[in-house]
């Protein structure tokens, strides 16, 4: 995982944690690597991805049961698809926006663009 200097790495792996979710990579009540698991496989300090833990769970997207591991609550997926979309306007798309008015974009223009990538990256009509 690439990690930007403009946001904290714990919120990067929340974001991490939420795009598997909202992939359905990760369904409700299933258990997730755990703190170890995860800091191994992203190469980050295990506090990290326990904090980024604690932040989820405070958001009601994971759960803990106590000496077993962590697990995607049963509402995560409309939880973490709400917590992505409030990241998104409050963070990106003040910055798409200056972009656009910068270039003299259209909104309409981005239109045909987001059909092309969604096809090619989700192989998926939406």
């Amino acid at each position: 995982m690439d990690f930007r200097e403009s946001q904290p790495i714990y919120l990067q792996i929340a974001d991490h944690v939420c795009e598997k979710i909202l992939l359905q990579e990760w369904k409700p009540d299933t258990r997730i690597p755990s703190v170890r698991e995860l800091a191994v496989q992203l190469e980050v300090n295990p506090n990290t991805v326990m904090r980024t833990y604690e932040h989820l769970q405070q958001q009601d997207i994971i759960y803990n049961q106590r000496g077993i591991g962590y697990f995607v609550s049963p509402k995560a997926q409309k939880t973490a698809l709400n917590y992505r979309k409030n990241e998104f306007v409050e963070k990106d798309l003040p910055s798409l926006f200056r972009n656009m008015y910068l270039l003299e974009m259209e909104p309409d223009e981005l239109n045909n663009l987001y059909e092309k990538y969604v096809k090619i990256h989700f192989s998926i009509n939406k």
